[in-house]
């Protein structure tokens, strides 16, 4: 991964990567700065679970809301212990020689079950918690596009805050289009136009008549930036 590449480049901040991947914010804060937390007479920080691209203040590549985005994963349902995260990751990535864990591919087989195994140790998930934190973590996985030499190119995020179908995929995030912005796929038109156009009176079906998609993917990207 060489700096030059767009993909590696500021495009991000908190703020927006929050949004546009449905984290809370000061979730998404603790995983990129860390947080501070008492010990004794003092404040302490505990270290991030993932380096942004430049700091201060932090700012967040494509390849930076992508490794967030899989961290979502751990949090949906069993929430974010940072040291078993910061934990799993480590160990993962020490014992597997993976550069950038939360990039790469091979989260989907060896590296993917060790991270996911040592977390549940963690946390002390049963096998039945295991079973559902490895359906939720492939979820996030399979809205991951992957370029032929292994690195991601585009997301395809959740529209709500919720887990959907895999089959929903009208909106999506890619460094080359947009900025980097959501846009909808057919289009190539930013979700945040198709809301800013609702909110000043146009119907759906005018909208889509416009730019030639249907009444539901208006829909869809209105959801996506409306979503809590």
């Amino acid at each position: 991964m060489t700096k030059t590449d767009i993909r590696d480049q500021p495009a991000y901040t908190l703020a927006e990567a929050s949004r546009y991947l449905k984290v809370a914010p000061a979730t998404l804060r603790s995983w990129f700065v860390g947080r501070p937390y008492p010990r004794g007479t003092g404040v302490v920080h505990t270290s991030p679970l993932i380096r942004p691209v430049s700091h201060p203040p932090p700012s967040l590549s494509f390849w930076n809301l992508i490794e967030a985005h899989v961290l979502r994963s751990l949090r949906t349902d069993h929430g974010v212990s940072m040291d078993a995260l910061r934990k799993a990751i480590r160990y993962a990535q020490s014992t597997l020689k993976i550069e950038r864990l939360l990039l790469s591919t091979e989260l989907r087989t060896d590296a993917g079950k060790l991270l996911l195994e040592r977390y549940g140790q963690l946390v002390e998930l049963s096998a039945s918690g295991q079973i559902a934190l490895r359906h939720l973590f492939n979820a996030h996985l399979a809205r991951v596009e992957w370029d032929e030499w292994k690195f991601p190119v585009r997301l395809y995020p959740f529209t709500s805050s919720g887990i959907a179908s895999a089959s929903e995929r009208a909106v999506s995030i890619s460094a080359q289009i947009a900025f980097g912005r959501p846009v909808l796929n057919r289009s190539g038109v930013t979700t945040g136009t198709i809301a800013e156009r609702i909110d000043s009176g146009e119907s759906s079906a005018d909208l889509a008549e416009d730019y030639g998609l249907t009444a539901s993917e208006i829909e869809e990207a209105v959801l996506y930036e409306r979503a809590a």
